[in-house]
């Protein structure tokens, strides 16, 4: 297909499946809290959560990129003792990306947990089952509208990442060059037709997706 190179694309979805399911591990247990803490702090987890859905992405790719430096602290903990780089690397991306996205894992999970009627977790440590059961085995499986939305936006605004990727991440093929940044390239070297190739696939990709999740949504929905 016009040679078109497919790593991108590999690395794009390596990048958003592995940032879904570590967003998920990291965003249920916060959710939860969220939904049920009356701490004063709330407002303010909730406020720094939602923070790069408004902050552009270049703001928040510059700020992270001083802390990924050798001279920031994340960056030299990560150097000095797990021997890894953060900057120009995929698992800086991986790192960059599950704060980049967190606010689309959490707050889907949270508008679940809240929209439960709280006598479902009285009913269930009446039965002597404890929190953790209570949250997998009783909670979980009301919410699947919710893990489900949350899932797939985490997907998906993973797979459209551009300027945090390119601050933190640059071009190098085979390592952070996934889709976004293969387009930028291939219109900067006055490749349409490649980039047109990779454009369309995200676009269908992105339709496909919330196509998906609308139509999974609405039949989870109806069988509550």
């Amino acid at each position: 297909m016009m040679g078109i190179d497919w790593q991108p694309l590999w690395l794009t979805f390596k990048l958003a499946g592995i940032t879904t399911i570590l967003l998920l591990l990291i965003g249920l247990p916060i959710a939860w809290w969220l939904a049920n803490t009356r701490s004063r702090i709330k407002p303010v987890a909730e406020a720094l959560i939602s923070l790069p859905i408004i902050l552009p992405p270049s703001v928040l790719g510059f700020y992270l990129l001083l802390s990924f430096s050798p001279n920031g602290f994340p960056g030299r903990f990560f150097s000095d003792y797990l021997d890894i780089s953060l900057v120009f690397s995929f698992t800086g991306l991986v790192v960059g990306s599950i704060i980049y996205s967190l606010p689309f894992m959490v707050q889907p999970l949270q508008a679940g947990f809240e929209g439960l009627p709280g006598s479902l977790t009285e009913a269930s440590y009446t039965l002597g089952r404890t929190r953790f059961q209570t949250l997998f085995r009783v909670l979980l499986p009301n919410i699947r509208p919710a893990l489900l939305t949350g899932m797939v936006l985490s997907f998906a605004h993973t797979i459209g990442e551009f300027g945090l990727v390119l601050m933190i991440g640059g071009n190098i093929p085979g390592e952070t060059r996934v889709v976004s940044i293969a387009i930028y390239h291939e219109v900067e070297s006055l490749n349409y037709a490649t980039a047109h190739l990779y454009s369309g696939i995200l676009l269908v990709l992105a339709f496909t997706i919330l196509l998906t999740i609308y139509l999974v949504n609405k039949r989870l929905v109806k069988t509550f």
